[in-house]
């Protein structure tokens, strides 16, 4: 029998459904009730349990898996990144940008690492000058800080005169400082970069690889690095991050026009 006072709507069921996975009836790694115990539980229609937990899967908390129906997720802190423009160096001597991680912090890798030519999309052949689809060295990554689940995916594309000028880009060991040393001693240095970032769904290549829902939006952060010999664009690499792993702190700076206090005459 039903509920009497069960929920109504979808968005009352996941609101009651979050509140019993916060409150641990649900722990990390197990199973919510199957769609049919759900709609037999509270009376409502399989659209209105789906649009629910599409809801929750949308918020992070729940992942829908084949054969092991939906399941809770581990809830991951948001990390709080503060951008800059500064680009460091790690003690291991690997270049360190904003929003990528915190220096001599230990990550890891999901997987294994990826090396290939592949059909460049139509952004990255636009930023290389080359026809679409064109054969371009991408090397692929998953990472996440030691013991936590997937935080990003690394898509690093590298020009075909890159590759050309700098041969061991495009090898399993690109050597100490990585792949950036190597186009630098190549006579590409110093290196210039420029970033942008959008937000979008993931396709469901990312959201598997990322363990999310393909309604969990993404932050796709984009940096172009640029030879200082030529200006033109070596290296294209693309983070992708689900939006509930990422805050971005951005540090305000007064202007002189916005001193304190206020000097006299100014508007």
């Amino acid at each position: 029998m039903p509920i009497p006072d069960g929920p109504k709507t979808y968005r009352e069921l996941a609101q009651l459904l979050r509140g019993r996975i916060e409150g641990g009836e649900f722990p990390p790694g197990s199973g919510l009730p199957a769609i049919t115990k759900l709609m037999e539980d509270y009376g409502l229609a399989r659209q209105t349990v789906r649009a629910a937990l599409t809801q929750l899967a949308s918020e992070g908390l729940v992942l829908s898996a084949p054969r092991k129906g939906t399941v809770v997720l581990a809830r991951t802190e948001r990390r709080r990144i503060t951008r800059s423009q500064l680009v460091t160096r790690s003690s291991a001597g690997m270049y360190v940008f904003p929003a990528a991680s915190y220096p001599d912090e230990v990550w890891q890798t999901h997987g294994t690492p990826r090396r290939s030519f592949e059909p460049a999309p139509d952004r990255v052949a636009e930023i290389f000058s080359v026809e679409p689809g064109s054969e371009v060295l991408r090397r692929r990554r998953v990472m996440s800080p030691e013991e936590e689940p997937p935080f990003q995916i690394v898509d690093t594309w590298l020009s075909p005169p890159a590759v050309e000028d700098a041969p061991r880009i495009a090898e399993k060991s690109t050597g100490p400082g990585g792949y950036l040393d190597r186009l630098e001693e190549a006579g590409h240095g110093p290196i210039s970069w420029a970033e942008t970032v959008r937000t979008r769904m993931p396709s469901e290549e990312e959201a598997r690889l990322l363990e999310i829902a393909t309604s969990m939006p993404v932050m796709e952060m984009t940096l172009v690095g640029r030879s200082g010999r030529t200006g033109d664009a070596l290296e294209v690499t693309i983070r992708v991050i689900p939006g509930d792993r990422v805050e971005l702190v951005s540090e305000l700076v007064r202007d002189a026009s916005a001193s304190w206090p206020r000097e006299e005459g100014v508007r």
